[in-house]
């Protein structure tokens, strides 16, 4: 900057190298604050964060169409409650235990808590960006790494106990795991292993969590029977929840450069590609089989790419990203039978497609992680993987996976078994609905709410002899239907008459698929995981 220039009559905010001082970084009342910080990281930044944050309704959709209609509004409600619920925690104290500037090898320290003096010094992840930026952009990490593992709880789980299971899990599970994994002073980043956006503290941590809460709340009634085929009810939304996923991810993975740089171009081009290969390769499994194209599948497979290519997004070439897609196609499409193996039902494939993803993804790192990606920056050094002959890499990034796999796994579980016990005395813990609110649905037992309105009408229709005459069609008595049905009669009974005026039966017929009816070769089964919602 040339000397006798104001920096304030300039068109712009001119960059300077940080020279301020306390753990603020300076007095905004005295000092601009800004001059230490190029505005393009900034925006970048920020976009990125918007970005991680539409993933959020993403994970909503795409786990609300696997899961059977009378339980799907209960996952897009718990995606975005997950985000309430870890953005609280991850003010209070979340990241001060993840990125304070005084963390040990495991765990940070308090001096952060409630976002004190978390504003213009340079962050811990890159000088490039001030602490406050840095904090509202990891905590979407932390946000989608809860959401993606409460989808465990699918249709049979209670809301409270799993609000109270996020705050707690994000605390001592996610936390740890992503200040020895990114935070400088972790015992995982000095060793010098590598995972640009979120292999393990991601993916491999809310795949092992999964796991964990499908093993404790036990399967789900109908588990390997014909009453519950996994079949999704919607795909639709599962097409929508995968492109706000695939549009999102690039800021989980670009954003990780921290700063608008080669680097970021780079990880957004290996992102897509990964997505797109690992796409086309899961239809290519499922077809030799079926001899379907599947929609399903395709998601599946993006979501797979996706996973696998997040650690390695800021270290690989491009080339190296049709590996990882391929990769992770096949190997995710053969881990959802694991369910099986172990008999547990993880309904939503969760760890089949996060955990084994994510491991996937870490050790193809491991192999092709080059020196001359990460220092496209301009200031990254890496010894790099296979491709520089550093064969060690393997070896880190293999630990770093088990290690973060076993711990999630482990202390998820410990926590639930311990709220399943304070359950039997203490209601708000129980972690399971009963029997009688799984088959009615959570939607209706916890929510009151129905993702679509038809369902409140077909749940007390009842049809008479002929099944198909809707003139004959009346409700249960008020006295029967409690309160709650009677309030809805009117509703009902008008869209009933709107139903005869289009053309009777078969209107309301086409409605739901699962009217009850006196001639079972009448009866039509859902597309959803279970036949009958």
């Amino acid at each position: 900057m040339s000397q006798g220039i104001d920096p304030n009559s300039l068109p712009y905010v001119p960059y300077v190298a940080y020279i301020g001082s306390g753990p603020t970084g300076g007095d905004s009342l005295h000092d601009n604050l800004n001059i230490y910080y190029k505005s393009g990281d900034i925006a970048w930044m920020i976009t990125s964060t918007a970005l991680v944050l539409l993933m959020i309704p993403g994970v909503a959709f795409f786990y609300s169409g696997l899961a059977r209609r009378k339980s799907a509004l209960s996952l897009i409600w718990l995606s975005v409650m997950a985000t309430a619920v870890t953005s609280f925690q991850w003010f209070f104290w979340g990241y001060s235990l993840t990125f304070s500037h005084q963390a040990g090898n495991f765990i940070g320290a308090l001096d952060n808590i409630g976002y004190t003096n978390v504003l213009a010094q340079p962050s811990v992840g890159s000088p490039r960006i001030p602490d406050l930026l840095f904090a509202v952009y990891q905590g979407m990490f932390a946000a989608i790494t809860v959401a993606l593992a409460v989808g465990a709880v699918c249709e049979r789980g209670r809301m409270l106990p799993c609000m109270i299971f996020m705050f707690i899990w994000s605390t001592i599970v996610y936390d740890p795991i992503a200040c020895w994994t990114w935070n400088p002073h972790g015992w995982i980043f000095k060793l010098g292993g590598l995972d640009s956006a979120g292999g393990t503290p991601v993916h491999i941590s809310s795949g092992a969590a999964a796991l964990a809460y499908s093993y404790v709340l036990g399967k789900r009634t109908g588990f390997g029977t014909h009453a519950l085929n996994f079949r999704p009810h919607n795909t639709t939304h599962i097409v929508i929840g995968t492109v706000f996923l695939w549009v999102g991810w690039f800021g989980l993975n670009a954003g990780s450069a921290l700063s608008a740089n080669m680097r970021a171009i780079m990880a957004a081009v290996v992102t897509n590609l990964a997505a797109c290969v690992g796409g086309v390769t899961w239809c290519l499994m499922d077809y030799r089989l079926e001899r379907k194209w599947s929609t399903v599948g395709f998601c599946s497979g993006v979501i797979a790419g996706l996973v696998a290519i997040t650690p390695g997004s800021g270290y690989v070439p491009a080339w190296a990203a049709v590996v990882f897609g391929v990769c992770a196609g096949i190997g995710c499409n053969f881990a959802t039978q694991f369910k099986y193996w172990i008999q547990v039902d993880d309904g939503l494939d969760i760890f089949a497609v996060h955990g084994i993803g994510g491991l996937i993804g870490n050790l193809l790192t491991g192999l092709f992680a080059a020196d001359y990606i990460a220092h496209l920056d301009g200031y990254t050094v890496i010894a790099g993987g296979g491709l520089n002959h550093h064969w060690i890499q393997l070896a880190l990034q293999l630990c770093d996976s088990v290690v973060g796999m076993t711990y999630s796994f482990a202390v998820t579980a410990l926590i639930l078994v311990t709220m399943s016990y304070l359950g039997r005395y203490v209601p708000i813990f129980r972690l399971r609905a009963e029997k009688e609110e799984e088959a009615l649905g959570i939607d209706d037992v916890e929510l009151g709410e129905f993702a679509y309105d038809y369902v409140e009408l077909t749940r007390d229709v009842k049809p008479r002899d002929p099944p198909h005459d809707v003139s004959q069609i009346d409700f249960d008595d008020d006295e029967e239907m409690g309160d709650r049905e009677s309030q809805r009669s009117h509703s009902q009974a008008e869209m009933v008459n709107e139903l005869e005026l289009r053309g009777g039966a078969f209107a309301l017929r086409t409605m739901s698929r699962s009217l009850e009816v006196t001639d079972p070769h009448e009866h039509q089964h859902s597309g959803g995981i279970g036949m009958v919602a």
